[in-house]
């Protein structure tokens, strides 16, 4: 952004030298990237950052300049001359696209007379890299330099019916553009046309046919306000920058638009003539009401780490326009139009610090340094990912939302009960998580595209469910989730191992459940409390993620309830003293018949002595009957006061194998 100097004396008197304003500048945020005499002017080439799209005028550098320094900020007495006509006899505005086009206005100026602009108005806007081309288009150029506001002049006379409509394009249109650029038009392009068809691109520029001339006579004068994100990809689309695409990309004020509008309209018939017909057409969809936001005093003196006295900070929020009301320890700001990058609190303090100076924010010749240690929720993210990195799986760290299609694979209901944004950059991908899992089998169908296998994750990870009350917030629940392209038994004892390292007394069960993901699922119970979920991911999710050759099992644990697992000290056994005997059994048993039947039976009669049950390995074929299976068990025993005999654990074995088979119908596997 260019900055003449003599131009801005017309809104403000600094006092200050050159080098002094720039100095001024960069400390508000504004760093001076170069500075230039032409003729009697000095002109400073000063860097504005994109969310300060009001900064890119005088009368915005002024404003910054009269809260830093003190000084009247002088704003533009603005009062047409009218005629007795009516701007409704002739214009009319149609906006077809209210979410693209926030407001529209429209004047008529009748009897202009286009000529060269005088040498003072030449100059000031030359100064500025702009190049003069009339006196029309020369006053809508300063007009927006001055407001921020970039207006457009037509030649009235050229638009059919003097009707103006805000559409899209229609896929074939085209347009040549006042720089004579031929522009295909898109469908998604917001255009400004006449019931014949374009004569503009919206807030990038004007079309070549209803340009201003020697020729017109009469104007009707543009303002408006277009959706920024609109004007950027339409430019970009067609290679097409302008002075006004770069304020339109960077937002103008809305509630400010009829004003420019005025100012122009003055501008212009003090230059070139005419009269401007009373009134406007205002075309305003959804008018915006003034937003508050907070500040409190303690917070920014915490923040920021000195004391600024609420004096000076009532002083500098008033001088930008905020019109603080203080209420103790909080003020309430009430935010002007044009500053639409001020959103929260921590805005607030940064513009008090940046016009109360950094620079007198004091240094220290030392820092002291407090060494927290690292707090227990910390300590269990810790053991849990260095244990099943042990176990094979990497920790993955995802976006936390999903898009509806997902969302349905694991929610028993409808996907609306599902916390979404309605931000436009996530048009799909927009609800926030109730679970992690569909998350991590996309990052596994990419290792897998890869052939990156085996693979196996893990993710820690909130999870957001709605709470039953409206205005209520969200449930937010910490949870781990794994996944792994191995069978389901491998799995399971990684959880097992991963909850017994936690608490080696936890009592861990599967108990099988039905789940809207899961072809074969289990509840997951930790000491008879329902702790989360594993399954092997059912038709529907594998055909989603286009698992073909994987059948993939996944599980998630409620961290909250792992973490309350955790204990105080571990308590230590001596190594015994006496030997173990160990004992692997074969037995024969229907394929209905699940592993924690088996363990129950041998727990039933299993005597003090039985020190482990461990599974060894499933068999089918030869040998084992149709409709049944082989299981091999392994059982330890162990005598803490002695060494006991293999004709003991004879005998223990023997009333375990009675018990099996009456209780699963078991049989020793002989063969």
């Amino acid at each position: 952004m260019k900055v003449s100097l003599n131009w801005l004396s017309d809104y403000i008197e600094t006092g200050l030298a050159t080098e002094e304003i720039a100095e001024v500048l960069s400390d508000l945020g504004f760093p001076c990237e170069g500075i230039e005499h032409i003729g009697d002017d000095t002109v400073l080439d000063i860097e504005v950052t994109s969310n300060r799209g009001d900064c890119l005028s005088l009368l915005g550098i002024a404003r910054e300049l009269a809260a830093a320094t003190g000084r009247e900020l002088k704003i533009p007495e603005v009062s047409p001359d009218e005629s007795d006509k009516d701007v409704a006899e002739f214009a009319h505005v149609e906006i077809a696209e209210p979410k693209l086009c926030g407001r529209y206005t429209a004047r008529i100026i009748e009897g202009v007379k286009i000529g060269p602009s005088p040498d003072w108005l030449r100059k000031r806007i030359e100064a500025l890299g702009l190049r003069s081309v009339n006196n029309v288009v020369d006053a809508t150029n300063y007009a927006m330099i001055e407001t921020g506001q970039p207006p457009h002049a037509f030649d009235y006379d050229k638009i059919a019916d003097g009707k103006i409509i805000v559409r899209k394009a229609v896929a074939g249109e085209r347009i040549v553009s006042i720089d004579g650029t031929t522009c295909e038009l898109g469908a998604n392009m917001l255009i400004i046309a006449d019931p014949r068809g374009p004569v503009a691109v919206a807030g990038v520029m004007g079309g070549l046919d209803t340009e201003v001339s020697e020729a017109t006579k009469t104007i009707l004068l543009e303002d408006a306000y277009f959706d920024p994100v609109s004007v950027r990809t339409t430019s970009r689309k067609l290679a097409l920058p302008s002075e006004a695409s770069y304020r339109f990309e960077r937002t103008v004020d809305i509630e400010s638009v009829d004003w420019a509008s005025k100012r122009t309209a003055q501008f212009i018939t003090q230059i070139a003539g005419g009269r401007v017909v009373r009134g406007v057409v205002d075309v305003y969809p959804e008018r915006k009401t003034q937003q508050e936001v907070t500040l409190r005093l303690s917070r920014l003196n915490k923040l920021l780490g000195i004391e600024i006295p609420s004096e000076e900070v009532i002083r500098i929020l008033s001088a930008l326009s905020f019109q603080p009301q203080a209420k103790e320890d909080l003020i309430v700001c009430s935010l002007p139009s044009w500053r639409s990058d001020i959103e929260r609190e921590v805005d607030l303090i940064e513009e008090v610090a940046r016009v109360y100076g950094y620079n007198k924010i004091p240094t220290e010749n030392k820092i002291s340094i407090e060494v927290v240690p690292v707090d227990t929720r910390q300590k269990m993210i810790e053991s849990i990912g260095t244990y099943l990195n042990g176990c094979g799986f990497y920790e993955t760290i995802n976006v936390g939302f999903v898009d509806s299609s997902v969302a349905r694979l694991f929610t028993q209901g409808d996907v609306k009960g599902h916390l979404g944004v309605t931000d436009v950059t996530r048009k799909s991908a927009n609800l926030l998580r109730q679970n992690l899992i569909g998350s991590l089998l996309a990052v596994l169908k990419t290792n897998a595209n890869a052939g990156n296998l085996p693979c196996r994750i893990f993710e820690i990870a909130d999870t957001f469910l709605p709470a039953e009350k409206k205005g209520v917030l969200p449930i937010e629940k910490t949870k781990l989730a794994l996944v792994c392209d191995g069978n389901f038994r491998d799995l399971r004892g990684v959880i097992e191992g991963l909850i017994k390292s936690v608490d080696r007394e936890a009592q861990i069960v599967f108990a099988p459940a039905k789940m809207v993901w899961a072809e074969t699922g289990a509840q997951i119970l930790i000491n008879q409390k329902a702790s989360g979920a594993a399954g092997v991911l059912g038709r529907a999710v594998k055909e989603k993620y286009d698992f073909k050759d994987l059948a993939p099992c996944a599980a998630e644990l409620d961290f909250e309830l792992l973490l309350a697992l955790q204990r105080g000290a571990v308590k230590v056994r001596p190594i015994p003293r006496f030997p173990a005997i160990q004992r692997d059994l074969s037995i024969i048993v229907n394929d209905n018949i699940r592993w924690a039947d088996i363990i129950d039976a041998v727990e039933t009669r299993a005597p003090a002595e039985l020190e482990n049950i461990k599974f060894v390995g499933i068999y089918h074929g030869q040998g084992v009957p149709s409709g049944k299976k082989s299981v091999t068990l392994s059982l330890r025993f162990r005598d803490e006061d002695g060494t006991l005999t293999h004709e003991a654990v004879d005998c223990f074995q023997t009333d375990i194998v009675k018990n099996l088979d009456k209780c699963v119908g078991a049989q020793l596997r002989t063969v």
